[in-house]
């Protein structure tokens, strides 16, 4: 077994539940062992490290400092949210970088009784982990209903690849592991120029215009290539690219309806795990297309799929002028 300390971050069973549920059916077959964070919190994601850095550094450091006091067998963190693994490096890396900044943090997290000394984890990515430990022949020889005949975009976003402070990723513009991954699941994976481009984050509140084109953009290069369904390792950019293309279709007069996935999703199918267990069904633009080319019935859409009964609801619809009802 592959044993890690998992930090799930906010979204996993929120938003991003069919990337949670879809992990949970895969850690069997890949020999994952997940011991997750006791106590954790919100990493910040991504506005908190413009407002105010020590608090929102000590908010991060947090989680490392549980994680790093936790009986485990590893010492390493894996975190499968690309905002939630950015914030862990990033404060890893500028605590020991900048000891003044190190010192303040710990300042803060001693009024808590922790104390984190930099550099004593490993962040990693559950990327990172499944191609680099467990192994793409291990990978391959899981597959029982293979991908042939679906065309994929692989798309990791802005925050994975960059900026890369232990030298992890193949590239930082062009990066090869989730193409080769979902290769492995014998998709036909088209090369995608935008693979690292930005979703616009959380620039749907702040700036829709802006969003809505970075979102045509990326949706646009994926249907252009004659891609049948974009997957993702990021819960901002899946909610982005599946809740707000309805409305960028709104704002541009397009037509898109690509199916935007998480590849644990098409991991767990082509295990030979059923789709709903998958957490297919949990998207809001149907993949129901998609996963007929491999011979699968999408299981039936949930009613409010981004919404957690006890967690923050979608934002309300958009005015007007932006396309919104």
């Amino acid at each position: 077994m592959n044993k890690y300390i998992f930090y799930p971050g906010c979204s996993m069973e929120g938003s991003a539940r069919a990337y949670y549920d879809s992990l949970k059916v895969i850690e069997g077959p890949l020999g994952l062992e997940l011991e997750e964070v006791n106590d954790w919190n919100c990493c910040g994601a991504t506005e908190y490290l413009s407002i105010n850095l020590i608090p929102a550094y000590s908010l991060i450091a947090r989680n490392l400092a549980l994680a790093a006091q936790q009986n485990t067998e590893t010492k390493t963190v894996m975190a499968p949210c690309s905002a939630c693994y950015l914030n862990l490096e990033k404060a890893d890396y500028y605590m020991a970088e900048r000891p003044a900044l190190g010192e303040k943090v710990n300042e803060a997290l001693a009024a808590g009784g922790l104390h984190y000394t930099p550099g004593s984890l490993e962040i990693r990515h559950l990327v990172d982990v499944i191609i680099n430990d467990i192994g793409l022949e291990t990978v391959k020889a899981k597959v029982v209903r293979p991908l042939t005949g679906l065309r994929i975009a692989p798309y990791l976003g802005c925050m994975v690849p960059r900026p890369d402070y232990q030298k992890r990723w193949s590239d930082h513009e062009h990066p090869s592991e989730l193409d080769d991954l979902m290769k492995a699941l014998g998709a036909e994976v088209i090369d995608f120029p935008l693979k690292t481009a930005c979703c616009g984050g959380h620039m749907t509140q702040i700036g829709p215009e802006t969003a809505y084109e970075l979102i045509r953009r990326l949706v646009s290069g994926a249907e252009e290539f004659k891609a049948d369904i974009m997957v993702t390792v990021c819960p901002m950019c899946q909610m982005n690219l599946d809740a707000y293309q309805s409305e960028t279709n709104r704002y541009f007069g397009t037509n898109f309806h690509m199916p935007i996935v998480f590849f644990t999703q098409l991991m767990a199918v082509a295990f030979g795990i059923n789709p709903k267990e998958a957490g297919f069904g949990l998207e809001l633009t149907s993949a129901k297309d998609a996963l007929a080319h491999i011979g699968l019935e999408a299981p039936t859409p949930a009613a409010a799929p981004h919404k957690k009964a006890e967690g923050l609801p979608m934002p309300k619809a958009l005015p007007k002028k932006y396309g919104g009802e």
